[in-house]
This record gives C-alpha cells, structure tokens and sequence, in this order.
C-alpha cells in the first residue's frame, strides 16, 4: 500500500522525481514502512519499500530509507493514533510553504478532512529531528500541515486516507489561491464553524 500510495502521487502531480515520501506505521510492532531514497517512482516495487524502527534502524529492505523518515517518525511518536504519513511538494499548498502563509477555514470540506485550517509548520532543515518535531507541533490538532520553505504533510489512519488529505490539501490551495485573485476571501465564521465541529464530531476550540 505504500508502494502504491507514492505511485499514486506521483501520477497525481502531488511530487516530481524522486521527491515526497510516504509512510505506513506497525504499531504493534514499532515499525515503519517507508519509501526508499532516491528511487524512481515508475519503477518502484514493494519489495523496494524500507522497515526501520522509530530511530532510523533498518529492519528490512534492499535500499536507504527516506531521508526524510525523521518526519514521519517524529509524527508517530506525537501522535499515537496516526497509521499513515505522506509528504508532497504540491504546486499550490508548497507556494503558500513558501510565503510561510497557511490556509484559512475557507470551505467547509476543510473540517471534516483536515480538521480545521491548515497551519504552517516552523521550517527545519530537511533530514533532521527538526521538521519532524515543528510538523508534529503544527499537526497537534490538525490533519495536515504546510512545511515552511518544504511542502506538504498529511497523516491518516491508513495511506488512502493520508493520500486523500493531501489531495484535498492541495485542492484547498488552489480554491485559496484564485479566490485572492478575484477578491478578498470570506472565511467560515466562528459561530458556523463552531456548528460544523459539533455536527462532525471534532474537537471544540477556543476562538
């Protein structure tokens, strides 16, 4: 499924090259399945994809991991109930990485998917405990986040869903992105936000 998560990103216009990652956590076993550096997607089998614990050790697979697996790892450990990590460079989320701007509540799809807006994550540099621990800062309550200067992170209880959210991050960018051309953007209003978080069953926050 990893294997096929990353094909499907690719494919999808989510990651160009060899760039993005995706991971699976065993949490019953403390591993994770994770995509390989540097290997062409379109050749990418599942035997090639890596096993490593939460401390970067290989357990299983014929190459190195993601240079990124600090990310993912640093994920798992802040939040137990994440199954799956991905990491995109998507055109238009990775364009507001880049301003360091994130992406307001601005449709309603965004709190059943996302859990909210999407916030941005401090930078750090990539490969190390850094962007790991500033993305598990910004996703304490959310279900994707924007990388300072990097991309896109997602999690979800499986690769589908992580996929998914990513997409759907992606989708928002965009709507953002040409709603700012055309005027100022109308945000959803606490009153109508607080209303969707009870509907939905999501956590109540202070405004």
């Amino acid at each position: 499924m990893v294997q096929q998560t990353a094909q499907r990103s690719y494919r999808e216009g989510l990651v160009a090259g060899t760039s993005g990652n995706v991971s699976y956590f065993d949490a019953e076993n403390r591993l994770v399945y994770i995509t390989p550096s540097n290997l062409d997607y379109n050749i990418m089998k599942p035997e090639d994809i890596m096993v490593i614990d939460l401390d970067g050790n290989v357990a299983d697979g014929p190459h190195k991991p993601s240079s990124e697996w600090r990310l993912h790892a640093e994920i798992y450990k802040a939040k137990p109930q994440v199954k799956s990590v991905i990491h995109t460079h998507s055109p238009y989320a990775t364009g507001f990485a880049i301003v360091h701007q994130g992406i307001p509540l601005i449709l309603v799809e965004m709190l059943p998917f996302l859990g909210g807006d999407v916030p941005v994550a401090k930078f750090g540099l990539p490969g190390t405990d850094a962007v790991g621990l500033h993305a598990a800062e910004a996703l304490h309550n959310r279900n994707a986040a924007l990388l300072e200067n990097h991309g896109v992170v997602a999690t979800g209880n499986s690769c589908e869903q992580a996929y998914l959210r990513a997409v759907y991050v992606e989708d928002a960018a965009k709507a953002y992105h040409f709603a700012r051309l055309m005027g100022e953007p109308v945000c959803l209003s606490a009153e109508d936000e607080l209303y969707l978080r009870k509907k939905y069953n999501l956590p109540l926050e202070n405004h």
